[in-house]
């Protein structure tokens, strides 16, 4: 198995993943998965204008779908609608998320606690490929920040599809979508090859947990990764004003 089998971008966690009811509620979660991806991977930076025009034509669908979906990522924070303006995506700042954070941190431990779905093998052979791949972006001279960020995002999915309790399923996903671009945007100030090493160390660690069946264990190792992200995070944004 190749990360190209699994990382553009599957949602194994979303709602999206789950039996569509109908071709529309498909259109949707195919506009919404790709226009909040492009969101999060900077492909659309802060400040940016989405013409509606623009993506309803390359989405070949109508305007009504697709004000829809902005109308669900305007609800999630990731973009806002400015009169006279359009639809404008949102900028991001670590002061303002970081109770977010903090919520996120909580919440992770309850992951392993409400209902968790075990994992099988299908569901360990994804996680190893993923370690794989970020094994051999460590290896690479110039590493490729956007991909250990669709690494990183893929990895998440795989937590998110654990999580039985749907009403924590959802916050769990929408808070981590709030607050993804803080690290990619403070990737310059961070040592990428130390983010590889210690976001390797996440991996591993839960995907033992996973083999032996210990869930809440899982909840224990994310709580704390999202802890010292945030923390590495803080040090070098405020260290860089």
């Amino acid at each position: 198995m190749n990360f190209a089998d699994i990382a553009p971008l599957f949602h194994p966690g979303d709602p999206g993943a789950r039996p569509a009811t109908s071709d529309a509620r498909k259109r949707f979660e195919r506009i919404y998965h790709g226009l909040r991806d492009r969101i999060c991977l900077l492909e659309y930076p802060p400040g940016a204008r989405l013409s509606e025009e623009e993506l309803a034509e390359e989405f070949n669908v109508s305007r009504t779908p697709l004000r829809r979906v902005l109308t669900r990522l305007e609800a999630e924070g990731l973009v806002q609608s400015r009169h006279g303006v359009g639809t404008i995506v949102t900028d991001v700042g670590l002061d303002e998320l970081e109770q977010v954070f903090q919520l996120r941190m909580e919440l992770a431990v309850l992951i392993g606690r409400l209902s968790p779905l075990e994992r099988g093998k299908e569901d360990f052979a994804r996680i190893r490929a993923l370690l794989e791949h970020c094994d051999a972006l460590s290896e690479e001279q110039v590493p490729d920040i956007k991909a250990f960020a669709r690494l990183n995002m893929a990895f998440f999915h795989e937590i998110s599809a654990m999580i039985g309790n749907l009403p924590l399923r959802e916050i769990t996903e929408r808070l981590y979508f709030q607050t993804f671009r803080i690290w990619l945007q403070s990737v310059p100030r961070l040592n990428l090859a130390d983010e590889a090493s210690i976001f390797r160390r996440e991996m591993a660690d839960i995907l033992a947990a996973m083999e032996i069946g210990d869930l809440a264990a899982v909840g224990h190792i994310r709580r704390s990764h999202i802890s010292m992200s945030f923390m590495r995070i803080a040090r070098y944004s405020r260290a860089g004003d």
